[in-house]
């Protein structure tokens, strides 16, 4: 690693631990060269993921989107921003596990109607509604059929 105060090319690790949850490791370096300090980060290299529209447009993976459409679905209803975030971050999971490069949004929008079903019915519905873009209140009342069974 180069130091970036002086740009000499050998530098030590003085310290190493978790940062960011789990998700990278933060780096103390100190530099042979001029004796100061500096932090880095180590993350891993995630695939860059597109996502396939309805209208077949192609877009990077957003995970804010997904994080959108669950909140309006939870709007008033008795779900914590814990549990939110847990659903998220499982829908994110099942997506990155897939190990696909290019992954079609109805395959996204199936994922979180799954995991909002088991959450919270009402929640689930609204979501269904916008996602299957229910055209009149007979295929609003056919989702709803599937949940009361």
């Amino acid at each position: 690693m180069k130091c970036p105060f002086c740009g000499h090319e050998n530098t030590r690790v003085i310290d190493s631990r978790p940062a960011d949850e789990n998700t990278s490791i933060r780096r103390r370096r100190a530099c042979d060269e001029c004796d100061k300090r500096f932090t880095t980060f180590e993350k891993v290299e995630t695939i860059p993921l597109i996502i396939i529209k309805k209208d077949n447009n192609r877009e990077t993976f957003d995970r804010t989107k997904i994080e959108a459409g669950v909140l309006r679905a939870c709007y008033k209803r008795p779900v914590s921003a814990t549990q939110i975030k847990k659903l998220v971050d499982e829908v994110e999971t099942e997506i990155y596990n897939r190990e696909e490069r290019e992954i079609p949004s109805q395959v996204i929008g199936e994922l979180v109607m799954n995991k909002l079903k088991d959450l919270e019915a009402v929640a689930y519905v609204r979501f269904a509604s916008v996602y299957r873009e229910f055209k009149d209140i007979n295929t609003f009342m056919d989702e709803l059929k599937k949940v009361l069974e």
